[in-house]
């Protein structure tokens, strides 16, 4: 028996955000909105999605012992999220510096901070909390290496998913582990290269060849494509109006893994994570954009 149906290993970081009426070019300055702090990173985003959605759900990550710290494991255990697998210290926690346009449409840059400091030991030292997960996902906003160790300690029985965000080439081993691999547009042409093609057809098929054991390629207003050894199926975007799309990616991660690991197909799983993403960009901010199962079915 599974303690978790979901466990996240990954980034924690203060979100700062500014809206902008549009981004600056190189040497341009524009005014943008009042900031606003809130609490977000890849890792911690999605531990939060899954949690509210109600997946049993906990979190691997690093953060510092400092307010940004405190803000990130306040919003955590306030979804629900089991932090005894947060470690604190080591370096201020992470930031990342968010602008959003009037479009909802986002730019982001990170300082690692903590993350960078979650290592391989962490990871053997929490193989008890690996083991006690359904479903474990993790994204590149930590070191590789930490990536890599999760897959060697991750239990026979337990599925692996990945998005990885921001990209960069992978290991054979990682991307065997795969299931699924999780990519937008830009995260395919990285991990292709002169091979990416021009279709998502061609991408889901390239990164298959690559040896994960299934492929979801997300397509912002056109939906996701989903791949796997079977074929491939396109799933439809849900039409909202969108506000701000930070977090709704993974927002969509967290809820596929959470149904695949529920025993749903891929592409079921992928059309349900459509919805919640689909609500999420509906509202500001990232943790305070996720819905609940109630807000995803009266959609």
């Amino acid at each position: 028996m599974y303690e978790y149906d979901l466990l996240v290993v990954g980034s924690a970081n203060a979100d700062l955000v500014i809206g902008v009426e549009r981004r600056p070019g190189a040497g341009e300055t524009v005014l943008g909105t009042d900031l606003a702090l809130h609490p977000g990173g890849k890792g911690a985003n999605q531990a939060v999605a899954a949690a509210r959605l109600g997946a049993r759900t906990a979190l691997l990550a690093r953060v510092g012992d400092d307010a940004h710290g405190t803000l990130l494991l306040d919003s955590q255990r306030a979804a629900g999220v089991d932090t005894a697998g947060v470690l604190v210290g080591g370096a201020p926690t992470g930031v990342a510096l968010i602008t959003v346009d009037p479009s909802g449409d986002n730019s982001i840059v990170v300082s690692p901070g903590a993350n960078g400091r979650l290592t391989p030991d962490d990871v053997r030292a929490a193989a008890p909390l690996l083991g006690s997960a359904r479903v474990v996902s993790a994204q590149l906003e930590i070191p590789l290496e930490t990536v890599e160790e999760v897959v060697r300690t991750l239990p026979a029985g337990s599925r692996f998913v990945l998005n990885p965000s921001p990209p960069r080439p992978l290991p054979p081993a990682v991307l065997a582990a795969c299931d699924p691999l999780i990519v937008n547009e830009h995260e395919a042409r990285v991990l292709l290269g002169a091979d990416a093609g021009d279709t998502p057809g061609r991408w889901a098929e390239a990164l298959l060849a690559l040896g994960p054991r299934s492929v979801v390629v997300t397509l912002g207003g056109e939906g996701a494509l989903v791949a796997d050894s079977a074929g491939a199926v396109l799933v439809p975007a849900v039409r909202v109006d969108a506000v701000d799309t930070t977090g709704a990616g993974d927002s969509f991660t967290a809820a596929l893994a959470w149904r695949l690991g529920a025993g749903e197909r891929l592409a079921d799983a992928a059309a349900y994570a459509a919805r919640v993403g689909a609500v999420a960009v509906t509202r500001e901010g990232a943790q305070a954009s996720f819905p609940t199962a109630e807000e995803v079915a009266a959609l």
